[in-house]
Parts: structure tokens; sequence; C-alpha cells
């Protein structure tokens, strides 16, 4: 599982990767665009459709929700594993949704591509909300089971562990996210599919109300079951605020912004997370300040703009690190996480200040759209191969990328080709541990990337550098649209 966990830096390099010539021009945006998304297909869990692509991948998890006797399939594994965990889950949902309505005119034949990644989550965080009254179930699969397995999820057991919120066991951190992601989907399909689009609308109001009236961390409700794997570390205010965020946009009811007045969430802050979404709010509130000259609004436009002189690295206030090829770099552990989420985050105020010819000042740095989108390019550009390595992050993009990715379906011999059960733990020796490249090429998934030395080992058992995840990949979309329309790859 990707997230935040210490790991000791590995110093080595591809002494092959460092003569190679430099990546030539513009990177190919539209094909990076196409892989980002279709990667997803790869992390589904449930029925597949006959339009599966990823086709190494078949059916798992069919019996997911049996033990509470309801249906709990579909979904997405959240990383390498073979868990369902709905808070990473959500928050990939609701950026996936945020770069669908931000850059869904710059998609072209993907936006059909995007909606289908968004709605195979939907349809399952629709059951978690609505198939047991007073419960909002959180979760499939014993992570601490899970993790003692190296196994397919076409081979996972029957009896799979649930997890769920309630009223004498709160979460408001996974049910305000989970309001999010369903009021940001509501939007997508609201003319496509207006019936879906009023379901998912009513049942984010109603799992945003549960938030707020059962106040509680999930991290303290399920303990082990989520920590440390996905702890709220920043606890449940930053959800709520986001939740909010999301439910005024979608309603324009005033009630959702005495909420967000109400909450007091002023921290500072320099990170934008599956964790913690105080800047993706008040860039997402800012919209209104600057597309609608909102004076309401004006003070998360100051908190945007706070954020974002934390993160340029010219800006006399910024607390960010870049690696030497020109990478931010926030934590060792699957860094490329707050990469992706901090350059939707530029890209998307880039945009709002293009629209309105708005500039602002980081004490005496003058900060232009240009500036915002310039440092998006370099971040999306490393990822795609323009680093010290010339090593594409994203597999299956360019002629270098990580062949022995963190990854259980990708590193195992698919049912097609080995159609008995792998078991367990049998395959630790054999796969996990095998230098060998992965059998299985899940095109377009992002790693969690380099060092602070700009250095990648491709160890399959370097979890913190190997392991693709469903929100470093729900986070880049955007960008990548956005840079497909502005330049031919």
């Amino acid at each position: 599982m990707a997230m935040i966990r210490g790991a000791s830096f590995c110093l080595l390099f591809f002494s092959s990767f460092l003569v190679l010539a430099s990546v030539q021009g513009n990177p190919n945006y539209k094909d990076a665009l196409a892989k980002s998304i279709l990667f997803f297909q790869g992390q589904r869990s449930g029925m597949l459709p006959k339009t599966q692509q990823i086709t190494w991948r078949s059916n798992s998890g069919l019996s997911d929700g049996q033990l509470a006797n309801v249906d709990l399939t579909g979904g997405y594994y959240d990383a390498g594993d073979n868990i369902k965990f709905n808070f990473p889950m959500a928050f990939t949902t609701t950026m996936l949704s945020w770069s669908t309505l931000e850059y869904g005119k710059r998609m072209g034949p993907e936006l059909q591509n995007a909606r289908a990644s968004i709605r195979w989550a939907t349809d399952y965080l629709l059951k978690c909300a609505t198939a047991t009254p007073g419960r909002l179930y959180v979760g499939v699969g014993d992570p601490n089971v899970d993790h003692k397995c190296w196994a397919r999820p076409e081979d996972i057991g029957t009896s799979r562990t649930i997890y769920w919120v309630s009223p004498s066991n709160p979460g408001s951190d996974v049910a305000a996210e989970t309001a999010a992601a369903l009021a940001a989907a509501s939007m997508v399909f609201k003319k496509v599919d207006p019936k879906y689009s009023m379901l998912l609308l009513n049942t984010a109001r109603n799992v945003f109300q549960f938030a707020m009236q059962y106040r509680g961390a999930y991290s303290d409700s399920l303990g082990s079951a989520v920590c440390p794997f996905y702890c709220s570390y920043s606890g449940y205010k930053d959800e709520l605020l986001w939740g909010a965020a999301w439910l005024l946009r979608a309603t324009n009811d005033v009630s959702y912004f005495n909420i967000l007045e109400s909450l007091g969430a002023d921290d500072g802050t320099d990170m934008f997370s599956w964790d913690n979404k105080l800047a993706g709010a008040r860039v997402l509130l800012s919209r209104q300040a600057l597309l609608s000259n909102d004076k309401n609004f004006d003070p998360f436009k100051q908190q945007a703009e706070d954020f974002m002189c934390r993160i340029l690295p010219n800006s006399p206030f910024s607390s960010t690190q870049y690696t030497q090829g020109g990478l931010i770099y926030k934590l060792p552990g699957s860094n490329l996480q707050y990469v992706t989420s901090i350059t939707f985050l530029l890209t998307t105020y880039s945009k709002y200040m293009s629209a309105t010819k708005h500039t602002f000042n980081c004490g005496s740095l003058l900060v232009t759209p240009s500036s915002l989108k310039n440092l998006a390019k370099k971040q999306v550009d490393y990822i795609l191969g323009e680093n010290p390595l010339k090593l594409s992050y994203m597999v299956g993009y360019g002629p270098y990328f990580p062949k022995r990715i963190h990854h259980r379906g990708s590193s195992l011999p698919s049912l097609a080709s080995h159609p008995q059960s792998l078991g367990c733990d049998g395959s630790f020796q054999p796969y996990l541990y095998s230098s060998n490249p992965n059998p299985n090429i899940l095109t377009g998934a992002i790693v969690g990337g380099p060092n602070q030395d700009d250095g990648y080992p491709d160890e399959r058992t370097d979890y913190s550098h190997a392991e693709p995840a469903t929100y470093i990949n729900a986070a880049i979309v955007g960008p990548l649209a956005f840079f497909a329309g502005s330049y031919t790859g």
C-alpha cells in the first residue's frame, strides 16, 4: 500500500539510463492521458465488463459483502494489494471527477473513459452508503491478513472482513470524503445521466449529514483495520471543509457555505493528499472568488495563494524541497502522490488566474498564471521521462519505465496463463523476490517514484518507490488533459 511510510533511501541508479539522450520536445500528453485512465481498469474489483481492455485481469471479489448479507462488489483495489480502502478510494473518485469537470473539454475521446472510471467507483460507493440504514461501509478485506499473502486478486478468499462506521463508531473523515466524491461525480453525470446524478447528489447530502452529526475520526473507530495504512493523520476537519465545498458547488445551497464558515479550518499547509484536503478545498472555493468575483470567498483565495507561495521554489515563503532534477519532494513514502496532487492544484489555479488575468505576490515575487503552469509542466514532464535517469515513472509510457512494480496482479501469472490458484504465501519467493520483470504490464500505472537523489532501483520489494496507487494516477489526469490541450504530442 502506497501511503505515508518511512523507508531507507536507495541510492542506486540505472547507469544505462544516465547515458541516454534527452527526451526531445514535449512529451506525448495525449498518450499519457489515455494510459493514466486505462490504469484504473487494472485496479478493478468485481465482475469485469466485456469492454475490459487490461485483459490479464479477471473477475475478483465477487462475494465481497456476504458476511453482512450485503452486496459490496466493485470498486478499486487501492494500490498493489487486494484491499478496498474507501478513504483513499473516495479521494481518488473526487479527484477523477474534479479532473473531468475542469478539463473534460480537453480530454477528447478520453472523456467517456474518464466517466467510466468514475462510475466504477461511485456504483460501489453508493452501495456502501445505502446498503444498511445507519451504516456507511468503508472497507473490504483485512489488510493485516492480505499483506501476509502475495496473491492475485482473482485468488482472494470468500470470507472477506467488512468494516463500517456508524453513529456509535463515527468516521467523519471517510464519510465527508465519500460525500465529496458523490457530490463531485453528480456534476460529471448531470447532463449525460440526470437520474444517476440526482441519486449521487441525494446520497452525498445524507452521507455528509452523517459526517457532521456524528463527529469522530474513523481511525479511532477502526484502529488496526486502517492504521497505519490509511490513518486520518490530519483529523477530520479538512474533510468536512472539502465535503461542504463540493456540496456547495453541486447545490449552491447557502447552508453549506455557513458550514464552511463555522469550521474555522484556517491552518496553513504545503501539502495536498488523500489525508489532508485543506489546500484542495481552498483552490476549489477560490474559483468563486476569481471566476464569479464573489468577495465572500476571498479568504479562501488568500489561503490558496498562501499555499502556492509555500510550493513555488523561488518564493521567499517556500517550504517545499526539490530534488536536483527539479521534482517536488515531500516524503520518502510514495512521493509522487504529493507531486501529482499538488500539480493538479497548480494547473487548476493557473487556469482560474488566466481566465481573469489575475496575479498575486509572494513577498516581492510576482506570480502569474505562467509561474504555476511552468512549474506544473516541469513536474509532469519529469514523471514522463524528462529527469536525470531519462526514465518514465508511468508504466507502459515511453521507451524506459519501471518493470518490477510492487503489485500483486502485475507480478504474478495471470489466470489465463495459470488457471490453478497460486495460493496465499507460496508466491513470495518465486514472484515478489524475483529479479525478473513483471509478466503483466499495468499500463498507465504511476509508481511511488524516485528517492530524494533522483534515484530509482526498480526493485519489487521497495514498495515506497515501486508501488502504484489509484490516488497517484487520479490527480495527474487533470494536468495531463490540461497539457494535452495546450501542446501537440
